[in-house]
């Protein structure tokens, strides 16, 4: 019996890395366009290891320079795709 519940225990990570991503998602649903837009960008780059300040520091940059959004809400909207983004990195 002891074995079985052995067993079972990979199958717990997997159920808790989509309980994050749900979470995020959910999160991401309630932001603004430019916020979602942001979370969006960055969610396709983060990797294992990567730090999310500077991933959502980029794709923001990336933004504001190509005039898809204005510096005046680039960092509120950062600041909002951030923390839904976190919640992926828990």
């Amino acid at each position: 019996m002891k074995f079985l519940g052995f067993l079972a225990i990979p199958f717990l990570f997997p159920a808790a890395a989509f309980a994050d991503q749900k979470a995020a998602d959910g999160c991401a649903a309630k932001l603004g366009r430019a916020s979602a837009a942001i979370y969006a960008a960055s969610a396709a780059q983060l990797s294992p290891g990567a730090n999310l300040r500077d991933v959502v520091t980029s794709v923001t940059r990336g933004m504001v320079m190509s005039g898809d959004l204005g510096r005046a809400e680039a960092r509120p909207a950062a600041e909002a795709a951030g923390a839904c983004l976190s919640l992926l990195d828990k």
